[in-house]
This record gives C-alpha cells, sequence and structure tokens, in this order.
C-alpha cells in the first residue's frame, strides 16, 4: 500500500523577525515493513543552510538556519512510502521469564533503557489502575498491555491541537483527552509495573478524525520483540497505516518545528495535512 502525506505549517509574524536555527523533526523513521519512496522539504524563506542529523534518540533531526530578517515561515513536508500489511504478534518474549509482569530486563539493556523507564506522572492512582489492569490480565505481559491499550480507547476523546499532554493523573480522572494526552497516560502505567516505554508522533492514514493533525501512540520495550507499537486512541497495535516521525522518552521534545526568533513581535500558526 502507498500512502502519502503533505504537511504544511504556516508561521507569520506581525513584525520581521531574526529567525534562530529551527529544528524539524519531518523526515519519517522506517518501520522494518516500510519503504520511503520520496521525500521533499520546502521552506520559505530559503534557508541559508539546512543540516540533517541522527539525533541523541536516533531521529532524523534536519536543522534550518537563516541570515536574513523575515515576517513569515513556511515549511512542506511531502512524504511518499510503500507500507506493507504485517503480523503485530509475530514475536516470543525473551528470556521467557518477561512473559509476566514484573520483569527485569537484561543486564546489557537495562541502562539503555533507564531514560525509558523513569516514573514521571506515575502517581498512586495511575500506578494502583495499572495493577489493577495486569492483576485482571493475570500479570501477563502482552495481555496487560492490550487491556490497558482497550481501558484508554474508552476514554472519550477531545480534538487539543496546541498545549502540553495533560498530566497522567489527569487524563485518569476526566477519562477524556487527545492523544498526547492518551499516549502519556499509558506510557506512565507501563513504567509504573517496570516496561520500558517512549513516546511517538507521527500520522495515521484511515481515520478522519486523526487526518487533520499529528497523531501520537506509544512504543513499548519488550525482550525478543524489540519496540512494539501501541494505539490506544485507536485501541490497536500500530499498523502499517503508521507512519513514524520521532521517538523520546519525554513528550515535549516531539514537536515537529521547534526554535525560536529575535524581534518584538507575535507569531501564529497554521498548520494542514493532506492525506492521498
Amino acid at each position: 500500500m502507498k500512502l502519502h502525506v503533505r504537511h504544511d505549517s504556516e508561521y507569520t509574524y506581525d513584525h520581521p523577525v531574526a529567525l534562530g536555527p529551527q529544528m524539524l523533526y519531518l523526515y519519517p523513521r522506517m518501520y522494518p515493513y516500510q519503504r520511503l519512496l520520496r521525500y521533499e522539504l520546502i521552506i520559505d524563506p530559503v534557508p541559508s543552510r539546512i543540516v540533517r542529523n541522527i539525533d541523541v534518540e536516533g531521529n532524523v533531526q534536519q536543522l534550518a538556519y537563516f541570515d536574513h530578517p523575515t515576517n513569515r515561515l513556511n515549511v512542506r513536508a511531502e512524504i511518499e512510502l510503500e507500507s506493507e500489511e504485517f503480523n503485530s504478534f509475530d514475536f516470543v518474549l525473551f528470556p521467557f521469564d518477561t512473559q509476566r509482569i514484573p520483569f527485569r530486563y537484561p543486564a546489557q539493556e537495562q541502562d539503555l533503557l533507564n531514560p525509558y523507564m523513569e516514573r514521571v506522572g506515575v502517581s498512586e492512582r495511575v500506578e494502583s489502575w495499572a495493577r489493577q489492569l495486569a492483576a485482571q490480565a493475570s500479570w501477563q505481559t502482552t495481555s496487560f498491555l492490550m487491556a490497558l491499550n482497550q481501558a484508554i480507547r474508552q476514554f472519550t476523546y477531545e480534538v487539543r491541537e496546541v498545549g502540553a499532554p495533560y498530566p497522567p493523573e489527569q487524563t485518569l480522572m476526566l477519562m477524556c483527552g487527545s492523544c498526547r494526552d492518551y499516549t502519556t497516560l499509558f506510557m506512565a502505567a507501563c513504567r509504573s509495573v517496570g516496561i520500558a516505554a517512549r513516546f511517538v508522533s507521527g500520522y495515521l492514514f484511515g481515520n478522519p478524525q486523526q487526518e487533520h493533525q499529528l497523531h501520537a501512540w506509544v512504543e513499548v520495550y519488550l525482550p525478543g520483540a524489540g519496540w512494539r507499537g501501541f494505539d490506544p486512541t485507536q485501541g490497536t497495535v500500530v499498523s502499517n497505516r503508521h507512519i513514524f516521525l520521532t521517538s523520546t522518552a519525554k513528550p515535549e521534545l516531539a514537536a515537529p518545528i521547534s526554535g525560536t526568533f529575535q524581534g518584538q513581535a507575535s507569531s501564529t500558526l497554521r498548520a494542514e495535512l493532506l492525506f492521498t
């Protein structure tokens, strides 16, 4: 299946500004069953330089530098890829004792996973809720993850295009939120029972409710399976309709465009996604 997305971001400033370096996370990271066919990045005004890096968490980071004042910044990223169907459960958890939670990661992986296990947002209420779900799933690792996915899927979805994710306990108490709120709650629940989890930002095809904005989901690290994606907004595992842009231990680092400007000006942002 071919997937094509065009992502437009238009910043306007009411007075000319000097743009600092702009950090872009708009280049896809391929899942093993995906192949990039075409990528195009158009920026207006044209940067004096664009540097493409791999950041500390393995994401493709693009840095755009500008020499002249401007009253606008327009960024268009176009992605076309081939995405094959795959079996999300084609793995074996190994060592076998990791099939039940809580478990210990192999020593050679533990240090690398520590940033993804920090108990950020893990309140007593969140941990108690996670442990109840784990008990209902007989403490089986995969069953717990699916139960957690389905539990959050029952919440009331809320369109909230800007702002940081709500604290996990707030999302749990209100039983509503956006995809990034659901993702941070899922992460906190996993970390509370010792499962490494990270925040993923990207695109989702096939759901009109999600196709007007960036989407967020979770990846958990399972020995023998590696990083595996769960989408609590959809109540499903990650499929061939997800396009991965960036992953991070800290959701606040997942913005597609970030940077600074100098000047006495206010800014507005208009973003648009087109899927074909």
